[in-house]
């Protein structure tokens, strides 16, 4: 008789310490995992009380809450009959885990912490967890709401250990883990398991997919068997957006793989294999020796009485086929990460709405299309029968969705935009852009000047201090300029703020919007922006998105959203039009920056991905420029620091933005770095000394 088994796994939108909620999504899944006949079910990483927790878990209270709602979901009688994969954060002997609990029939079978922590980038799981130590088992005491169940039972065992059913094997792996070079699913599947669990919290980065898949792809096909993965997916509160795409892949081949990008809160992956498959994988006699090394066959096995294959092995259904991946392209990504990642936000915080300034620039055109972006897929989702999406849309949209309401109606009623003008500054062309871009997406837009309020604020300042400050073209000085701009640009963080509480009252509605944001990755790291202007929102759905990707993702928009309008705005040239507008002069972004955007792109790679210095940018891009002067690059490298390192501070008030890129400059958590810095004296006299002797020895050829 075959093995052939049902496995389910699933990815779940929760919510942080929303525990009726997550457990509802929980139960959700393992019902549907049931009604396909499904003997095993894998949840993602801390999904009971929601991963992104941060410093609270610090707090007793999400430990016995977490337990509170363990026992509730594996008494259930619908989540009967099945082994279940939970993760929660427990604690034992003092310290605190990160950990998989595997229950079957309101019985605890064994509790697996996590034994590598991810401790780099957005993660910090050393500040709130111990990793557990390999090997160690030992008797873990479960709490009183667990002992009181009618079971009564009193301990299981805790620690690195294997489950051995009737007729299969398992053991499960952590996130991080899968990334580390020494994985765990090297050594059980060397010791015969023949299906290894991954639960986890991994967020959306941008072309990131192929890398995570690549990494499973590789951990089967080299030990064969199956390797399940379920991952979050949604924003559980914070600046991360996790996307989904939880797998199941047999040696070496994808045969389930959930969407990466979706509005469902819960969805479940199934695939029929036949463990006896795995053998052919393992006959090498390499892998023979190495499974009998010292250590290999000591992993600790806990015996469960049920059998994983016993619902479909008499049954004629083929075996799950196997697929190609699914990959979207960037561009894709940035049109569905960015606008389900704001649809969460937007229905959890029970905000009326967004506004976004729309300047008719590239930023914030970006900003609007994705929220465009959102409403097409909170319509066709509803279509589609999700009752969640049309109960959370029709409140918002204050009265019932038919098949004939469009994105552009539910977008008229959910989201503003703000055209904030100034009659010497603000071209025709520009204003009638913003005008048509919002026409086309169907968005209550508004179309004003804010010479008043400027003038009034010039007018206190004159008055205050006895100088009357001018623009550049006007004679005045740089200083001067610059505190000009500064006024219209804070004077429009001002008045989006005030229209965003009163717009909903204007329109008969209650509640307020959310400000977004239109500040792009490169701004951020340059420092190209005004503190207090309107880049400080609420949230920023492209804070992680480099100029060059925003170009690209318009341009593809234009095509499949049927948006003709965006390609005005790529020909445009980019410029923020704090400047009055002469017959000979007309204010650029990249003229301004001293950059072009994909100068700034490659730097801040450097910068963070490849974590280099000052004099290290430098003698990297000798090379990678070697079409300039060393001298060309020595100016690029020292501008593009004394503009970090001077506006550095700005990054400590950034407005939230969403996480998509490698080189954020997001001081929050992932880019932690001083925003008070000295003048890169030593540095700079290091590179000059280099460029001396590069000079002199050209010399010398030349004579």
């Amino acid at each position: 008789m075959a093995r052939r088994c049902v496995l389910a796994t699933c990815q779940l939108n929760q919510w942080v310490l929303d525990y009726d909620g997550n457990k509802q999504r929980i139960v959700q899944a393992i019902k549907e995992a049931k009604a396909k006949q499904a003997t095993l079910v894998l949840t993602p990483e801390l999904c009971i009380p929601g991963y992104g927790l941060l410093d609270h878990w610090l707090e007793n209270d999400v430990y016995t809450n977490s337990w509170d709602i363990v026992a509730e979901i594996i008494t259930d009688e619908d989540c009967a009959d099945i082994i279940i994969d939970l993760g929660l954060p427990i604690q034992h002997r003092g310290c605190r885990y990160n950990a998989r609990l595997l229950a079957l029939n309101g019985e605890v079978l064994a509790i697996r912490p996590k034994l590598d922590l991810c401790n780099d980038g957005n993660f910090r799981e050393m500040r709130y967890f111990t990793p557990w130590p390999r090997g160690r088992v030992e008797d873990y005491r479960l709490p009183d709401v667990l002992r009181n169940l009618p079971r009564g039972q009193k301990t299981c065992r805790i620690g690195e250990v294997a489950f051995e059913t009737e007729d299969a094997s398992f053991a499960s792996e952590t996130c991080e883990e899968l990334w580390t070079p020494n994985s765990p699913h090297t050594l059980y599947s060397l010791a015969g398991v023949e299906i290894i669990l991954n639960s986890s919290g991994s967020h959306h980065e941008l072309r990131k997919l192929d890398t995570r898949i690549n990494l499973i792809l590789e951990a089967t096909a080299k030990t064969g068997g199956v390797y399940m993965y379920s991952n979050q997916r949604g924003c559980d509160g914070d600046r991360l957006y996790y996307d989904g795409c939880s797998l199941i892949m047999n040696s070496g081949k994808v045969v389930a793989q959930g969407s990466q990008f979706s509005l469902k809160d819960v969805e479940v992956q199934t695939a029929i294999v036949d463990l006896d498959e795995i053998w052919s994988y393992r006959t090498s006699p390499s892998r023979g020796m190495q499974a009998n090394e010292p250590g290999v066959q000591k992993l600790e096995r806990i015996q469960v009485d049920f059998r994983l294959c016993a619902r479909v092995s008499y049954s004629r259904a083929p075996l799950t086929a196997t697929i190609e991946p699914r990959y979207h392209l960037p561009e894709e990504e940035i049109a569905l990460g960015p606008a389900c990642w704001l649809w969460d936000y937007l229905r959890r915080s029970r905000a009326a709405g967004f506004l976004v300034p729309l300047s008719g620039g590239i930023d914030s055109c970006a900003t609007a299309t994705i929220v465009f972006s959102m409403c097409r897929l909170v319509i066709a989702e509803a279509r589609a029968g999700n009752e969640v999406v049309r109960a959370d849309a029709e409140r918002l949209y204050g009265e019932a969705l038919t098949d004939s309401t469009t994105p552009q109606q539910f977008c008229n009623t959910i989201f503003t935009t703000a055209f904030m003008g100034m009659k010497q500054q603000s071209s025709k062309e520009t204003r009638r852009r913003a005008e048509d871009l919002a026409a086309a997406i169907g968005s209550y837009h508004i179309d004003t000047n804010i010479d008043t309020m400027v003038s009034a604020l010039h007018e206190v300042v004159s008055s205050t201090l006895g100088i009357e400050p001018k623009f550049k073209v006007h004679g005045g000085t740089q200083t001067e300029n610059l505190a000009l701009q500064n006024f219209q640009s804070r004077s429009r963080m001002v008045l989006a703020y005030a229209l965003g509480q009163l717009i909903p009252h204007s329109r008969g509605g209650t509640g307020g919007l959310l400000i977004l944001g239109s500040a792009n990755v490169d701004e951020c790291l340059r420092g190209y922006l005004t503190k207090y202007d309107a880049s400080s929102a609420d949230i920023n759905p492209i804070g992680g998105i480099s100029k060059t990707d925003l170009k690209r993702f318009i341009a593809w928009a234009e095509t499949k959203f049927n948006l003709p309008i965006l390609q005005q705005f790529l020909d445009a040239v980019p410029t923020a039009e704090l400047e009055p507008i002469t017959n000979d002069y007309v204010q650029s972004d990249e003229a301004d920056m001293g950059f072009t955007y994909d100068e700034l792109s490659v730097l801040g790679r450097l910068r963070k991905t490849f974590k280099l210095g000052t004099v290290g940018m430098f003698e990297r891009l000798l090379v990678d420029w070697n079409d300039r002067t060393p001298r060309d690059v020595y100016k690029k490298v020292r501008d593009f620091m004394y503009y970090y390192a001077v506006n550095r501070h700005k990054m400590t008030t950034m407005t939230p933005g969403l996480y998509l890129e490698s080189y954020t400059p997001d001081d929050n958590r992932f880019d932690l770095r001083p925003f008070l810095y000295p003048r890169f004296t030593f540095e700079y006299r290091k590179i000059e000394n280099l460029l001396k002797k590069m000079e002199e020895g050209e010399a010398g050829l030349d004579g």
